[in-house]
């Protein structure tokens, strides 16, 4: 389409309302596919969470055994030594589950690439208006 100098308001304002709904109709599409990639990775954040914990627990039960009986040896009670090791077991399970929950804050999750896109074409919308 060749620009014209001799357009009407009414066919310059129908170009600026049509441009315009292209432009919505394409961050709409920006907007699906970024959600549809943020929902893959809470997905993905899910099953790595649950898989993590699957085989760790046999792991673990193993390694508190080992460490309770370090503790033994090294001459705590046996209440003790398993409450030491316990409690050290809980302060890093408590780890693992805050960064998995960090990973899928509002922050993290949000659509960060098409909000900076609509602010821009906000811009330039208002800028096409004058």
């Amino acid at each position: 389409m060749s620009p014209r100098n001799d357009r009407s308001l009414s066919e310059l304002l129908s170009d600026v309302f049509a441009q315009l709904a292209e432009l919505i109709g394409k961050e709409f599409d920006l907007a699906k596919a970024e959600l549809s990639s943020k929902a893959s990775q809470v997905g993905l954040a899910f099953a790595m969470i649950g898989a993590g914990a699957v085989i760790m627990i046999p792991a673990l039960v193993l390694l508190l055994f080992a460490a309770a009986a370090a503790l033994m040896h090294a001459g705590f009670s046996d209440p003790i030594a398993y409450l030491l090791t316990g409690g050290g077991a809980i302060l890093f399970a408590a780890i693992l589950i805050g960064v998995g929950v960090s990973r899928m804050s509002s922050d993290a999750l949000k659509p960060s690439i098409t909000i900076e896109q609509l602010q821009r074409d906000k811009v330039a919308a208002k800028e096409m208006m004058r």
